[in-house]
C-alpha cells in the first residue's frame, strides 16, 4: 500500500476542520491567543473614560440648575399694588388740603388765633363780638365735618387695604425667588406705611377739631365775661339788645 494515501494525522485534521468554519476572508490573526491583562487594561481604560463623561454631564447639569435658580431669583414679581397704595395715600392728602376756614398751616393758625382767639377787646362793640363768636363756631364746625369727612375716606379704604394685603401675603408665600419675595414684603411694608398714614391723619383731623372746639369755648368765657362787665357798667360800651353770652 502507498504510504502517500494513509489517512491525514488528527490534529491536521482538526486544523483544516477549523479554517472551513471559519467565515470567508478570515486571517491567522483571529486565532491568535487571548491576552487576559491586556484586555483588563483595555476595560479600566473604558470605564474611565465613562467616568469622565460622567463628571461632565453632572457639572454642566449643576450649572444648568443654578443659572435657572439665578433667573429665578432675578424674576421680578408679577403683582404690584405701589399705585393703588400711592392713590389711597394721594386720597388721604386731598382731604386735609381741603380742610375748611383755618387748614393745616402755621402761618394761618397763628394769623387766625391772633385775630379771633385771645382776651376779648374792651373797645369791640356787641355786634362785632357777636360777629367773632360767629366766626369760631363756624371755624369748629367746619372741622368737624373735615375730621369725619377724613373719617370716611379711610373706611372706604379699609376694602382696598385688605384687598391689597390678601394679594401681596400671597404672591410672598409663592414667590419663585429671592427678588420676589423681597419684592413681595416691601409691598407690604408700603401697605403698613399707608395704614400708619391714615391713622396720622385721623389723628390729625380730630385733633384739630377738638384744638378749636375748646379754643372757641375759651374764648366763649372770656367774651362772656365781657358781656356782664359791660351789662353792669353800661356806660363802658354797653348797648341794650345786644347782651349775648357766648357758650
Amino acid at each position: 500500500m502507498n504510504r502517500s494515501r494513509l489517512p491525514i494525522s488528527a490534529s491536521r485534521l482538526a486544523l483544516a476542520l477549523a479554517l472551513s468554519l471559519a467565515p470567508l476572508g478570515a486571517t491567522r490573526a483571529q486565532f491568535m491567543v487571548f491576552d487576559p491583562s491586556n484586555y483588563a487594561q483595555n476595560v479600566m481604560t473604558a470605564a474611565n473614560t465613562l467616568q469622565q463623561i460622567n463628571n461632565q454631564i453632572t457639572s454642566l447639569q449643576n450649572e444648568a440648575t443654578m443659572i435657572m435658580n439665578q433667573a429665578r431669583n432675578l424674576a421680578n414679581l408679577p403683582y404690584s399694588s405701589l399705585q393703588t397704595i400711592q392713590q389711597s395715600i394721594a386720597q388721604t392728602q386731598q382731604l386735609l388740603h381741603q380742610a375748611q376756614r383755618i387748614a393745616y398751616d402755621v402761618q394761618q393758625i397763628d394769623q387766625a388765633f391772633s385775630t379771633q382767639y385771645g382776651a376779648a377787646n374792651v373797645s369791640m362793640s356787641s355786634a362785632s363780638l357777636i360777629d367773632g363768636a360767629r366766626q369760631r363756631w363756624q371755624n369748629s364746625l367746619g372741622a368737624l365735618q373735615d375730621a369725619m369727612r377724613v373719617q370716611a375716606g379711610i373706611v372706604q379704604s379699609i376694602d382696598t387695604a385688605k384687598f391689597e394685603a390678601g394679594t401681596l401675603l400671597s404672591s410672598s408665600q409663592s414667590a419663585v425667588g429671592a427678588l420676589q419675595a423681597s419684592q413681595a414684603g416691601n409691598q407690604l411694608l408700603a401697605l403698613q406705611t399707608k395704614q400708619l398714614a391714615d391713622v396720622t391723619a385721623l389723628l390729625a383731623s380730630q385733633g384739630r377739631a377738638q384744638s378749636l372746639e375748646l379754643a372757641r369755648q375759651a374764648e366763649a368765657q372770656e367774651q362772656a365775661r365781657e358781656q356782664m362787665r359791660r351789662f353792669i357798667a353800661p356806660g363802658q360800651g354797653y348797648q341794650p339788645g345786644n347782651v349775648a353770652m357766648f357758650h
